[in-house]
């Protein structure tokens, strides 16, 4: 039997310190937006490794993933992709001074949940703020629930 559809599994990071979350401003074909430092899961990679190196890769900052944020599912509309987003807390270090960021990755910045709200129309898509609501809500789910076994 053959497979036709399948979703394409991201990772994302929710980073929040004194109220202002980590983001990045990012070159996309519908210009540029912001998101939360995210990626695509790699072959043969964890779900926290992955967002343990997207992370790095587009804002140099070393980041422990502790906690899951929210598993989320999404249908692009008009664009026939889904995407499986897991979406992480945890704990992040200071900046690597000198590091170069991803190519496309504009700047990492942080932001007020007000300031996001405010430029909601560039977001990359609808997750960006929800991931950052359900962290203030107080989500966080053990790492427990994620298994990986090494291939």
């Amino acid at each position: 039997m053959e497979r036709v559809w399948k979703p394409n599994v991201t990772v994302a990071s929710v980073i929040e310190r004194e109220g202002r979350f980590l983001v990045v401003e990012e070159e996309t074909a519908d210009g540029l937006r912001f998101n939360q430092p995210a990626g695509h899961l790699e072959a043969g990679e964890s779900l926290v490794a992955a967002a343990a190196r997207e992370t790095l890769e587009e804002t140099a900052h070393r980041f422990v993933p502790e906690y899951v944020v929210g598993i989320y599912q999404w249908p692009v509309p008009q664009g026939g992709i889904t995407y499986l987003r897991f979406a992480f807390g945890g704990t992040v270090g200071e900046e690597e001074a000198g590091r170069a960021l991803d190519a496309g990755i504009v700047r990492a910045l942080w932001m007020t949940r007000d300031e996001l709200l405010d430029c909601r129309a560039r977001h990359r898509n609808p997750l960006v703020l929800q991931c950052v609501d359900d962290w203030i809500a107080g989500r966080r789910y053990t790492l427990e629930l994620i298994r990986h076994y090494p291939g």
